[in-house]
């Protein structure tokens, strides 16, 4: 068998890729980005792989959250800081319903690429190539932004080690204290709107105040202070993606050096295809999106192709049907992983399935849709005896109005007022935190049905 180069894939078919004219400009940024350090490096992808298997078991939840496509415009530290202040927030709430550690994982730091629907867009007559992110080419509709320009792929590069920079500093540098977390979710509670998740919230404090009470303090747990966040992305872009793989000295095995995790989408999943190629052969965790078109023996065979070794904690299956449409694919698919006796992480992602065009012509996503699909998610797995392992989510901590509904009632009206999107709706911070609340009573329920049946 001829051992796995990180180039294999260029000799598989290809698709949601652009074409680029430059041919030279091409070769030159994939030089350079070669000489780039890894973004991310063999130990973290290493210890995630071991939290996902801890996941996978029902001894840890992943929740993975953050941007549909990364922006190059909107990029800044406060953008930054508060996705990452809400997704620190989740996670207080997820692990006490839980009650086990929450993985966290941000849709951060190279989230630059978007597949589409179709490769051209008219508009007023005019036909153009779809934007495909920031990384490929420009939102504005004209001739020359939409062009690919291989030279977007350092300005990623560029945006994704600052992000990741600022991460680190703020995982562990004292902003991630649990105490002062809560607190800002305290303040989410205190709305009368938001009244029904105000118990859960002081049980959270009178947790604390134990802990404290007990010499668990800031001073004697590092752990209250700081804690481990890994990014992902969608490996869609694989020039991008080749050219920042690295051989681990260590192990030998080739690690995808542009984050911690990298996911296959929906329409990238071909087993012949490019993706797939590409993604068997990294060591790093890969995630793969599993939509209604999603057959039993394409499963089976992509779970050989991704996991060949059936490692703990390599292969996340991120579920994303649509509300009321669980039931219908779900069980047929967790049948396949046990018929084929895979280990696999159980993701549940609420967003890609419920996108609508609202009556004022914004797509949107309601949030009690993006609701029932994860109660849904997690009916099938207790009637299944599998764990529901974690959730994935489309999610800013900006005040935007993208998603309807939430306990401040966004409305079709209210869409126009802060859309800033550039592809998908995301959650704005106060829905993103309810849901976390609701998640959570999932997950009690969850663990109480456990002790029940044992």
């Amino acid at each position: 068998m001829t051992q796995w180069q990180k180039s294999d894939w260029r000799a598989k078919p290809r698709i949601q890729m652009p074409e680029y004219t430059d041919q030279d400009a091409l070769r030159s940024v994939e030089a350079q980005l070669a000489k780039y350090p890894p973004l991310v490096f063999a130990g973290e992808a290493r210890r995630l792989k071991t939290q996902l298997g801890a996941a996978a078991r029902g001894e840890a939840f992943l929740l993975q959250g953050g941007d549909c496509a990364e922006s190059f415009e909107q990029f800044s530290a406060d953008g930054i800081r508060d996705t990452f202040k809400v997704l620190l927030q989740m996670a207080i709430v997820l692990t006490y319903g839980a009650k086990v550690p929450v993985v966290k994982l941000g849709r951060m730091a190279g989230q630059f690429a978007k597949p589409r629907s179709a490769p051209t867009e008219t508009i007023n007559g005019l036909e153009l190539p779809s934007y495909r992110g920031d990384i490929i080419n420009e939102l504005d509709f004209t001739p020359s932004a939409r062009i690919p320009d291989p030279r977007k792929m350092l300005q990623a590069y560029t945006q994704a080690a600052a992000t990741l920079n600022l991460l680190r500093a703020f995982s562990t540098g004292g902003y991630a204290d649990v105490h002062q977390v809560h607190s800002w979710t305290l303040g989410f509670t205190e709305s009368e709107k938001a009244t029904r998740y105000r118990d859960m919230a002081n049980r959270i404090s009178d947790t604390l105040d134990f802990m404290n009470a007990a010499g668990v303090t800031n001073d004697t747990a590092h752990t209250l202070q700081s804690v481990d966040f890994y990014t992902s992305h969608e490996s869609l872009l694989l020039e991008y993606e080749e050219a920042l793989t690295r051989m681990d000295s260590t192990s030998g095995n080739w690690l995808a050096g542009s984050g911690h995790m990298i996911w296959i989408g929906d329409r990238t999943r071909q087993p012949d295809g490019a993706h797939v190629e590409f993604a068997s052969g990294v060591m790093n965790p890969v995630g793969l999106k599993c939509g209604p078109t999603t057959t039993a023996d394409d499963l089976k065979v992509l779970m050989a192709k991704l996991n060949p070794g059936n490692e703990d904690g390599k292969l996340t299956l991120i579920a994303r049907f649509g509300a009321g449409k669980v039931g219908e694919h779900l069980p047929r698919l967790i049948q396949a992983v046990k018929e084929e006796g895979a280990n696999v992480l159980w993701v549940c992602d609420a967003m890609h399935g419920n996108t609508i065009k609202s009556g004022t012509g914004y797509k949107t996503r309601p949030f009690d849709s993006v609701l029932r699909e994860v109660r849904e998610f997690f009916s099938i797995h207790r009637a299944e005896g599998t764990n529901p392992g974690g959730v994935h989510f489309e999610m800013t901590g900006e005040d935007v109005t993208e998603c309807t509904g939430g306990v401040h009632s966004v409305t079709d009206e209210d869409l126009s007022d802060r859309y800033h999107t550039a592809c998908d709706p995301r959650l704005n911070a106060s829905q993103s935190l309810e849901l976390a609340f609701l998640v959570a009573e999932e997950l009690t329920q969850a663990r109480m049905a456990r002790k029940v049946a044992s």
